[in-house]
């Protein structure tokens, strides 16, 4: 089995490099193929970003031609996940340089500044809302017209019906958005200049680690590593190939394995499974979006490493949290820090009174919700996690010993915080994870009503390797930090050659368990 699946590995290699010798399979690398798009986890992908990494070396010293470089090569990347939509990363590129620069222009002006603010907030926030949330604009308009003929007895519009008509949504659509508008607003305040060149902006908001899935990347934090010479000691490349192999593995091992031969099964049909095997299903759906998400940060922020510019951590053991602040503290960093800075401070933050700050915590998590689909379930989901929050804060404020976190916390009273705030959040991801609000009450109904605990076994028995990967996923995620660092300095002092070995051993696991055809990434449909 394992000697069929080495033949395996080397002949997709090998169809893949023949692909740059054969002028008609060659031509097709420059298409657009909507059953496949590039992954970081395809071998597509690595095959093509060694080719481009080879001359990155060789540009590294030149500014301009490396930013053009990498730009082109982040381009066609988009290309090959969203087709022709790549130009309206382009339109959102040179619609916000221009009116960075027009905020500059302005002076002190702070009306004109206010206007260019508007202005790019229309732009952005309008192409979110045309393929994001036309549906749901659309229902919302038929049912006041319901509504409305009701009231003044027009049987006419009583009877009007919906068909929701196909939208394409360009692949990471909400995150390269929200980078420029955060990018206008930090010009805006003054946090950052205004950059002189269209194509060092084009640069920033299209670089490829980073551009469908996040993270979402800060101008301040993103713009001054752009000028400077990228040098890759031994410790960054060991540390962003140890990133791309937890990514790796995180993603097409774990989360893919438990995904397609269980995980999708209870949630398709909650009803065929009894209460245990829906509540293991909702661990596994926890286990499977964590190690989705953050196996593809992982993968980004190790790639960018090795181009010279370092991401921030966008995942921190969220399961880890002993409050749901903490969660969101740890959990997907740079949207949460993002709709804190940018939506909840705007908002008023705990600037405007108590009650205020809920209603605040509240609105922004509400829309975080909605940021990720136009649907009842995710806005139930973010109003819950709002409602949480300000729940949460509310004791804060009334009970003095539930400030205390960190270290602070006794260790009885950090595990049952542990345990409470894991299972407050499970129930939120199984409205986020189920096809409708029903589906999700069937899976609630099936936990309360039909446990079985008996069956556990037979689960065990019965999907031996999902029960396997539970289990390992969730012991990994619960390890001390230390441990994390420990088996990260392993691969950074490592000889280049052995280096290269975890490499190919992540791939050879990952070829092991692997489904028959290509599990996209969760974020790539937000």
């Amino acid at each position: 089995m394992a000697f069929d699946s080495i033949l395996d590995c080397v002949s997709n290699l090998t169809d893949h490099i023949q692909m740059f010798f054969d002028l008609e399979k060659c031509r097709s690398l420059f298409l657009y193929h909507p059953d496949a798009p590039i992954l970081f986890s395809t071998g597509l992908f690595f095959l093509l970003f060694t080719a481009f990494y080879a001359l990155f070396i060789a540009l590294r010293k030149n500014t301009w031609a490396r930013i053009i470089y990498v730009t082109l090569f982040s381009l066609y990347f988009y290309y090959k996940t969203s087709g022709l939509w790549f130009l309206l990363l382009i339109f959102t590129a040179t619609s916000d340089f221009f009116i960075g620069r027009g905020i500059e222009a302005s002076g002190d002006s702070r009306r004109k500044q206010k206007w260019c603010v508007a202005l790019s907030m229309c732009i952005n926030l309008g192409m979110l809302s045309v393929f994001k949330y036309a549906h749901l604009m659309c229902n919302l308009f038929l049912m006041i017209l319901q509504t409305a003929g009701g009231w003044f007895h027009i049987t006419a519009w009583t009877q009007l019906t919906y068909e929701p008509f196909d939208i394409f949504l360009p692949v990471g659509i909400s995150f390269f958005t929200f980078q420029s508008m955060s990018y206008i607003i930090d010009v805006y305040r003054n946090r950052v200049a205004p950059l002189k060149r269209w194509t060092d902006y084009l640069f920033y908001i299209s670089f490829f680690p980073g551009l469908v899935a996040g993270p979402i990347v800060r101008a301040c934090d993103f713009i001054p590593q752009m000028y400077k010479k990228p040098v890759l000691t031994r410790a960054q490349m060991g540390e962003g190939l140890y990133l791309i192999i937890c990514g790796l593995l995180k993603k097409c091992v774990i989360s893919d394995y438990i995904s397609v031969n269980f995980v999708d099964r209870i949630f398709d049909a909650p009803a065929l499974y009894t209460g245990v095997e829906n509540l293991l299903g909702v661990y596994g759906y926890a286990l499977q979006i964590y190690c989705d998400f953050s196996g593809y940060s992982d993968m980004a922020i190790g790639i960018a490493l090795l181009l010279g510019i370092r991401f921030r951590i966008n995942f921190d053991s969220p399961y880890r949290s002993a409050t749901i602040t903490e969660f969101w503290r740890r959990w997907h960093i740079s949207l949460s820090t993002w709709l804190k800075d940018y939506l909840y401070i705007s908002l008023g933050g705990n600037r405007k009174g108590t009650f205020r700050t809920y209603v605040n915590l509240f609105v922004t998590m509400l829309l975080g919700g909605l940021w990720h689909g136009a649907s009842w379930r995710f806005m139930a989901w973010g109003a819950f996690h709002g409602l949480s929050l300000a729940v949460h804060k509310w004791v804060m404020h009334h009970f003095g010993s539930f400030r205390k976190a960190g270290k602070e916390m006794t260790p009885l009273r950090r595990v049952t915080g542990v345990i409470v705030t894991f299972h407050l959040v499970c129930f939120g991801w199984i409205f986020f994870r189920a096809d409708s609000v029903q589906t999700g009450c069937e899976v609630l109904e099936r936990i309360f009503t039909a446990f079985h605990p008996e069956i556990l076994r037979q689960f065990v028995e019965g999907y031996p390797g999902v029960a396997f990967l539970l289990i390992t996923g969730y012991v990994i995620h619960f390890l001390p930090a230390r441990m994390n660092a420990t088996m990260q300095q392993v691969v950074t002092r490592s000889p280049l050659l052995l280096q290269a070995l975890y490499l190919v051993l992540a791939i050879f696991i990952v070829i092991q368990v692997r489904s028959a055809g290509i599990v996209p990434f969760i974020y790539f449909q937000f």
